[in-house]
Order: structure tokens, then C-alpha cells, then sequence
């Protein structure tokens, strides 16, 4: 009996520790490769014209695709039981994260935000990281504190005072984008997680009164506001970005202008490798191929929510919890980022997941990725209900 384990072929075993899912690791893959693609033709002119050298953001991307790909392997080999014991420590290093971002010298400032600290060759945006340790803590903190969160005031209100910690911090930067996106997505995982109505009721009216506070009183806030109302009212000055967005979607038409022919990434669409490259890749894919793209991330939404539900019949809290996190996460910043495209809401300095250039948005994207596919193994090769006991604190 001895022998027959240690003569055991590599390769079933190989099969038995790790189990992919192999459609969320397909539908991942086929965002970050089209991400590569349209960032070539977004690109390909700002970076010959701004370095001499045509592909000078798309290796920049790559480089940051390998770190990411060296890190979700690192993440795919780490038991989820880990990083809910390190939860209490990642809320430190996510508020860590984004003080030191504010502090003279160590914050790096772009167009008036100071979001970035330099790393290496890498330019941190600090928000990611740290959006990623919050969710972590969160999945977390609703395990562990169960019943309080669903029985007491205080239950709710102890991540409701984190959470609103991180996003005056995120507001000084400022990044209200990231806030919006970081609160939005606390709130989903606190209502799955039963969460009393009323408690969100005080709470989101506090935030709606903060929200129309912080826009009134803020003139590059109401500008922007203004100049999504009405981009045609001033289209060289604050609606020049988006009047510009939605011709390039207007040109693409059905079947688009066809890839590297369009024209508005020609120096007329700021930002269009980054924060408007969805506008690009309609102008080049027309609607048929926006379609593709929305297809792609709603299937990529279904199996991680799917995978969400399958944890928590397996009594998997954290990981259920942390899927359902993840999986708003990336819903609402392709959402919001699509919705700015088109004109549908305010300017937001936010990525499409998988698919605009930001080196930091992406390792972070494939960093949760690989722990989705994490939840996955353990869910296939060892489905007990690990959590059964926790959550009785009050």
C-alpha cells in the first residue's frame, strides 16, 4: 500500500490539488487578450507621438499582466482559510495604504489627485490594493460577527465606521469614482449578509445628504455634474471628453469602423487608452462587438455569482461572501465606466476591468480572479462546511 501511493502518476495528482473552473478562467482570459488588442489601437499613436515608441503602454501592460500573473498564482496556491485569518491585519494595510498615499513626498500627484506612490518601476494607484484588503476584512468581519450585524445597531455600524474612514480618505486623494465604487459594493455584501433594512435606510440617507453636500460644494464636482447633464452646452471645455466619446460611438454604427481605422483616438479623445477606451473599441467593433464585450463580462458576473451561491450551500461564508464582493465589484466599475462612455453617467476616473490600460487595476483584477478560482478548487475538492460554527459572536 506504501507503493502504490508513492508510485502514484504525477499527473492524477496533479488533477486531485487543483481544480480551475474552466469558464471564468476562459471568460478572464478573453477580456485581458481583447484588452490587449484595443489598447494597441487606442495607443498605438499617443505613445509614438508622446516616446517614440508605438507600443510603449501596451509593454507596459504586459509587464504588469506577468506581475499579476505571478501573483494570482501565489493566490491560487493559498487556502482561503488564510486570508480570513489575516482579515483584521489586511484592514490595516488597506487604511495603511491610503494614508501614506497622502503624505508629502511619498504621494505621487497626476492632473490635481494624488492616487499613486511609486513602487519599483510600478506607479501604485493606491485604491485598488486597499479596495481589495477592505473587501477581504468585510467578508470577514459579517462571518465572525454574524448575528451581531443582523440583531444590533452596533453590528452594522462598526464596518459603516471603517467604510466611511477609508472613503473620506479616498475623497482627499481625491478619487470619488473609487469611493463610490468601494461603498456601493460594502453595502451589497452587508445586505446579502443580512443586514437590517433600517439600518441601511439611516445610513444611505446619511450618504446621499453627504454625497449632494460634497457636490455642491465642490466646483470641479459641479462641473462635472453639469457637463454630463449637457455635454453639447460646452463641448471644447467641460464636455469636450464625452462629446468626443459619443462620436466615436456614433461612427462605429452596426459593424464598426473596423480595427486601427478609427479616428478619434487621433488625438481628439482624451484619455482614450485608459478611461474611454470602450468608446474606441465601438467606434472600431460597432455595436455587434459592444455587445460581444457586455456578453462577455454578464457571463463572467453569472459565473461568479454562481460560484458565490455554490459557497454558501456549501457553508463557505467567507468565501461567499468575499465572490459576492468581488463579482459587484467588477460589475459596477464596467458598469460605471461604460455608463461615462456613453454619456449615461458623470465622468468617473475609472477602468474597464481586464481591458483599459492601469497597471495597478489590472494585478489587482487578476490577483481577485485567482482567488475566485481559489473558491472554486476548494468548493470541488473539499466542500465541508468549514463555516458551519462561525458567525455566533454577538
Amino acid at each position: 500500500m506504501p507503493t502504490r501511493n508513492i508510485t502514484m502518476p504525477f499527473p492524477a495528482r496533479l488533477r486531485t490539488e487543483l481544480q480551475i473552473d474552466p469558464v471564468l478562467l476562459a471568460l478572464a482570459l478573453a477580456l485581458l487578450l481583447g484588452g490587449f488588442v484595443i489598447l494597441a489601437s487606442a495607443s498605438i499613436t499617443i505613445s509614438d507621438n508622446a516616446v517614440g515608441r508605438p507600443f510603449y503602454y501596451v509593454e507596459r501592460q504586459l509587464i504588469a499582466a506577468v506581475i499579476g500573473g505571478g501573483a494570482g498564482l501565489v493566490c491560487l496556491f493559498t487556502p482561503m482559510r488564510v486570508w480570513l485569518s489575516l482579515s483584521p491585519l489586511l484592514l490595516l494595510v488597506g487604511i495603511a495604504l491610503l494614508l501614506v498615499v497622502l503624505v508629502p513626498g511619498i504621494g505621487h500627484e497626476v492632473n490635481g489627485s494624488k492616487r499613486w506612490v511609486r513602487v519599483g518601476i510600478l506607479n501604485l494607484q493606491v485604491s485598488e490594493p486597499a479596495r481589495l484588503c477592505l473587501l477581504i476584512y468585510l467578508a470577514g468581519y459579517v462571518v465572525r460577527r454574524h448575528l451581531a450585524l443582523r440583531e444590533r445597531f452596533v453590528g452594522f455600524l462598526r464596518p459603516m465606521f471603517v467604510l466611511s474612514l477609508a472613503c473620506a480618505l479616498l475623497l482627499a486623494e481625491p478619487d470619488f469614482g473609487a469611493a463610490v465604487v468601494l461603498l456601493a459594493t460594502a453595502l451589497t455584501m452587508l445586505f446579502v449578509a443580512g443586514a437590517r433594512i433600517r439600518d441601511f435606510a439611516l445610513f444611505f440617507s446619511i450618504a446621499l445628504i453627504g454625497t449632494a453636500v460634497l457636490t455642491l460644494t465642490s466646483p470641479y464636482r459641479m462641473k462635472r455634474l453639469t457637463g454630463f447633464l449637457d455635454p453639447w452646452a460646452d463641448p471644447f471645455d467641460s464636455g469636450f471628453q464625452l462629446t468626443q466619446s459619443l462620436i466615436a460611438i456614433g461612427r462605429g454604427e452596426w459593424f464598426g469602423v473596423g480595427l486601427g481605422d478609427g479616428v478619434q483616438k487621433l488625438f481628439y479623445l482624451p484619455e482614450a487608452h485608459t478611461d474611454f477606451v470602450f468608446a474606441v473599441f465601438a467606434e472600431e467593433f460597432g455595436l455587434i462587438g459592444t455587445s460581444a464585450l457586455i456578453v462577455l463580462f454578464c457571463a463572467m458576473l453569472w459565473r461568479i455569482f454562481r460560484l458565490a451561491i455554490r459557497a454558501s450551500q456549501a457553508e463557505r461564508l467567507f468565501e461567499a461572501y468575499l465572490a459576492i464582493g468581488l463579482g459587484t465589484w467588477f460589475g459596477l466599475q464596467a458598469f460605471i465606466n461604460i455608463g461615462v462612455n456613453m454619456g449615461l453617467l458623470p465622468t468617473k476616473g475609472l477602468t474597464l476591468p481586464l481591458v483599459s490600460y492601469g497597471r495597478s487595476s489590472l494585478i489587482i483584477a487578476m490577483i481577485a480572479i485567482a482567488m475566485l478560482l481559489r473558491i472554486h478548487h476548494e468548493l470541488v475538492v473539499d466542500a465541508k462546511p468549514v463555516n458551519r460554527k462561525r458567525g455566533s459572536k454577538r
